[in-house]
């Protein structure tokens, strides 16, 4: 036995605190999926070569952020039972403020775009979609669950900060950006 594993085997539960919760239990999938977001987000800034700090920046703090929701959704398996971190308007005032500079240097898209115009573009709109179905799955959790209102607003506008960032990059690297056609 190492410090990985038990040797025991868990039979479909996740030890919280002293308690023995199913992983297939809504708050055991959110949290899930925020780990998923999160070691995406991860993979995308290791992608990040020299010249690419602000996006680093933006990113890595998306990944604080993000431990802070695990937090609020993993205290409601302790019963509220810890002050949750506390999640504010200016989380969100943050992401409208990168999303706005970024509609000051590059023309907004109107419609779709086709992904992958290049390597770091593709990532980002991934994340974007994984980003998405994690927003849905807060939202589904937030019908049984007192979720905090800057915490729904947060996941909706962070979608929108991976599709600008996806479009900054595309932009930065002067490469033309495809979309469907339709026929």
């Amino acid at each position: 036995m190492g410090l990985f594993y038990t040797g025991k085997g868990d039979k479909g539960k996740s030890v919280v605190g002293k308690k023995k919760i199913d992983k297939t239990s809504a708050d055991i999938e959110v949290l899930g999926e925020l780990d998923e977001l999160n070691s995406l987000l991860g993979l995308v800034k290791s992608k990040l070569g020299n010249g690419y700090g602000d996006f680093a920046e933006i990113i890595n703090r998306v990944q604080e952020n993000l431990f802070i929701i695990q937090a609020n959704i993993a205290n409601f398996m302790f019963g509220g039972k810890y002050k949750a971190p506390a999640f504010g308007n200016d989380k969100i005032s943050e992401i409208e403020s990168i999303i706005n500079d970024f509609e000051f240097k590059i023309k907004p898209e109107k419609g779709f775009v086709i992904s992958g115009t290049d390597e770091i573009s593709g990532w980002l709109d991934f994340a974007r979609a994984v980003s998405r179905r994690v927003e849905r799955r807060i939202l589904k959790l937030s019908k049984t669950r007192k979720i905090s209102p800057g915490i729904l607003a947060y996941m909706n506008r962070l979608s929108s900060l991976l599709f600008a960032l996806a479009r900054m990059e595309a932009h930065s690297a002067k490469k033309k950006e495809a979309h469907p056609s339709y026929k």
